[in-house]
């Protein structure tokens, strides 16, 4: 019984909402209507809401045990735990935005709200993963539920093309990724990512049909968490699918899973791994440039939210990315602060989006094209000054927060040598500020024929706006508090 208990302690968050999510959709099935059922749309809604709310907490009041489960495929620490607490609480911030976008835009399937519960707990057991095997398999549950969401508006061409790339190009990089897990298994028999660190600490390999067979395991592997991560050049599905999937779950691709694969590339590279360094620091380094030059440079041309903030996360995963060149706890350290502070700006720039609402005759429609900004700060001038700040912390002016994320990853960078790659991302940078400035120019200085009328901003998308608002514009204040508990979180990786 206490062997049972021990197994499942660790993970008792997605126990309960896997058991939230069965009854659920028992609940659903017996209730819905073949033509939808919006009442109990709304009902599973705030249902959903709650059984967040509730993981959180169970999750908060979790004590914190390093211990592996489920024959190793599991560990738990710090990093898994305070990790949680971080997706779990962007997760409810995320539901609350976006529910009235849903009501708005009608989408009249509970389907959604399991699914979206299910793309949960998948992000949360991808986190904790520490063995090869069982990193496919909840890659490929997360990966499944996503093609769903992608495609989810079947009546559009735009997101049934979405999700069927999404599908080709993810299954293409899933067998990339188990092609990778068969060859580093066939070599060394081992799957499990504690066994294969001590495997390959400081060991001396003189055959070449094994070096060469581990390196292309290891590139395999990396490749396809990439494509995930969505970084350059494995980019080409990102534009798409966030173009053509509904604005909601465009947010969700944007905030949620970045963590989760980072959180899997901090365990393969610097704690499996981190003997070849000289390997796989190569490897990131052209995937760094890649990221941000492609990135950068695309955004120019966009003329729409969606495929703009695709591009513009494409240049922020070479960030991500750049911090992990050092390969010891302070890079991910600086890492994480990087993310916690790219999921804020998000959850505010979707929140700006999403209340971006225009009313004409008798219907309202949502924003699409960057130019329809049009005089914002003359008809709502308190979106205008908040949109322009948070795109100030997106291009890095201080003191806002997007500065300080940039700067400790640039020092990372530094320490770790790579002078020529930094001296880069700070031209780039400087001019990806023209894209950012471009749009508070047309907030503030275009002139438009015509007058629009706004649709009023609902109170759950201000209440989150407040909320990222004041933490990207005074973290400066408290910025060594925040950089302690990410340090904090990294010193799981020092075993």
């Amino acid at each position: 019984m206490y062997y049972i208990l021990y197994e499942l302690y660790p993970i008792i968050p997605e126990i309960f909402i896997v058991s939230s999510v069965c009854i659920l959709l028992i609940h659903g099935v017996f209730f819905s209507l073949s033509k939808g059922n919006p009442i109990l749309i709304n009902n599973i809604g705030f249902l959903s809401f709650q059984i967040a709310i509730l993981g959180f907490i169970i999750s908060f009041y979790q004590e914190v045990y390093f211990i592996t489960i489920w024959k190793d495929c599991i560990i738990s620490d710090y990093f898994t735990q305070d990790s949680k607490y971080i997706l779990i609480l962007f997760f409810i911030f995320w539901l609350y935005t976006t529910f009235v976008y849903n009501i708005f835009e009608k989408i009249n399937s509970f389907e959604y709200w399991i699914l979206i519960l299910l793309s949960l707990v998948a992000i949360l057991l991808i986190m904790q993963a520490n063995d090869l095997l069982f990193i496919y398999l909840v890659i490929e549950l997360q990966s499944l539920v996503f093609y769903i969401l992608a495609s989810f508006k079947r009546t559009s061409e735009f997101s049934t093309e979405a999700g069927l790339k999404y599908f080709v190009l993810g299954a293409f990089s899933s067998a990339l990724l188990l092609f990778g897990i068969s060859l580093i298994y066939s070599l060394t028999g081992l799957t499990n990512l504690s066994d294969i660190a001590k495997f390959f600490t400081g060991i001396l390999i003189e055959d070449a049909v094994i070096i060469t067979g581990v390196f292309s395991g290891l590139i395999l592997i990396l490749v396809a968490l990439l494509f995930k991560l969505s970084a350059a050049p494995f980019h080409m599905w990102s534009p798409d699918v966030y173009e053509g999937s509904p604005t909601s779950v465009t947010a969700f691709f944007s905030i949620m899973p970045k963590l989760s694969i980072l959180s899997l590339l901090y365990r393969f590279l610097i704690f499996s791994f981190h003997d070849f360094i000289n390997i796989w620091h190569n490897v990131i380094l052209i995937v760094v440039f890649l990221s941000i030059l492609i990135g950068t440079l695309s955004a120019f041309s966009q003329k729409r939210w969606k495929r703009f903030f695709s591009y513009s996360s494409i240049t922020h995963v070479g960030f991500f990315l750049l911090s992990l060149l050092l390969g010891d706890n302070d890079s991910i350290s600086n890492s994480i602060l990087y993310v916690i502070i790219y999921l804020n700006t998000m959850l505010g720039i979707f929140s700006i989006v999403l209340s971006i609402r225009f009313f004409n005759y008798n219907y309202h429609y949502q924003t699409r094209y960057l130019e329809e900004v049009n005089n914002l700060s003359k008809i709502n001038p308190t979106i205008a000054i908040i949109f322009s700040l948070i795109l100030f912390s997106m291009a890095g002016v201080p003191p806002l927060a997007g500065f300080f994320a940039k700067f400790f990853v640039l020092l990372s960078a530094l320490q770790a040598g790579a002078v020529g790659i930094s001296i880069f991302i700070v031209l780039m940078s400087c001019i990806a500020c023209f894209y950012y400035i471009k749009i508070i120019k047309t907030m503030y200085f275009n002139k438009s024929s015509s007058w629009i009328i706004l649709y009023p901003v609902n109170k759950p998308n201000a209440l989150i706006l407040s909320i990222s608002f004041i933490f990207l514009f005074l973290l400066f204040y408290e910025i060594e508090f925040f950089s302690i508990i990410t340090h904090w979180i990294s010193l799981a990786f020092l075993n």
